[in-house]
């Protein structure tokens, strides 16, 4: 999930309640109090109107719109109230957040959380739950050395995107889990930028005695895209059943007239980028990019040629 998309799903769960409370609630309060413009509490209200319980006919979807200036929300009375959990999905929330805190990448945060909910489920207890996980891989805990102690390292590692082994040195910022994977948050000099580095497409590693100064505010620890010097980039203009695009994939804005969203669209290959745009049909108009313009003319003539065939 992008961190656009997060913070407007964080608003959208936020908005819903309180609407709910306040049935009488006015565009322009609702817009007031959770930062929204009238444009952009429309579309989340659009949104929240095809969204409902499994079955997702015609009863199972929410009711949300705009009656004159006022901000209706049916038939979703779900969200009225926060959810209470049963006791084995508390037991397996709070065994999931201890085995965060086991690998060393809990924020403060998440360990306040574990130990209220701790005390909630086990009052009076201690050392009742515990949590085996499978030792780290040997690479996670030299990487995990290297971040404590300052160290520069020189690995060799594999882009699956680009089919290329590079050898880098980097300055290794952090090391977390995500969906399943270790990955490294590193200052890598041959880009001169952030990276983020699957750990098991490490194919070396030598440690270095030179040491580094990490920044005192990192970018938070998360698998996301940066685009480099080297990436096919297009330009893009977007029609209103595409918007989507720009919640779910790392581009630049360009310019937005509410009709038309024109952005830049960063990729190592441009087949990304035409997928993309293939995708989109009609409601996605490619402005400027050669190479990306080329692959699509090329998948389109295969797609093509394979409805003939």
């Amino acid at each position: 999930m992008s961190e656009r998309t997060a913070r407007r799903l964080t608003r959208i769960l936020s908005m819903l309640p309180w609407v709910i409370s306040h049935p009488e609630a006015t565009v322009d309060e609702v817009c007031e109090r959770f930062g929204y413009t009238r444009r952009e509490l429309l579309a989340d209200l659009d949104l929240v109107f095809v969204c409902g319980l499994p079955g997702y006919g015609p009863g199972d979807l929410m009711v949300a719109y705009t009656e004159g200036d006022r901000v209706v929300v049916e038939m979703a009375d779900y969200f009225a109230a926060a959810p209470r959990l049963s006791p084995s999905e508390a037991l397996a929330l709070l065994a999931a957040a201890m085995s965060v805190q086991a690998a060393g990448d809990a924020p403060d945060a998440l360990v306040s959380a574990t130990e209220k909910l701790t005390r909630a489920l086990l009052p009076g207890a201690e050392s009742v739950l515990a949590v085996d996980i499978d030792p780290e891989p040997e690479l996670v805990t030299r990487l995990r050395r290297a971040a404590r102690d300052g160290k520069v390292v020189e690995i060799t590692y594999t882009s699956l995107s680009r089919e290329e082994t590079t050898t880098r040195q980097v300055e290794p910022w952090s090391v977390f889990v995500d969906l399943g994977n270790w990955y490294l948050s590193a200052f890598c000099r041959m880009a001169g930028a952030e990276r983020v580095f699957r750990i098991d497409r490490i194919r070396s590693l030598r440690e270095t005695d030179e040491t580094f100064q990490p920044p005192a505010e990192p970018p938070p620890p998360r698998v996301r895209y940066t685009p480099s010097e080297d990436d096919v980039r297009a330009v893009i203009t977007l029609h209103p059943p595409a918007r989507w695009v720009v919640d779910y994939y790392p581009v630049e804005v360009l310019s937005d007239d509410g009709d038309r969203l024109r952005i830049v669209f960063s990729a190592a290959d441009p087949m990304v980028a035409a997928r993309l745009l293939l995708r989109l049909g009609p409601h996605a108009v490619l402005e400027e990019g050669e190479e990306v313009a080329a692959a699509l003319s090329d998948l389109r003539n295969r797609l093509l040629a394979r409805y003939r065939a």
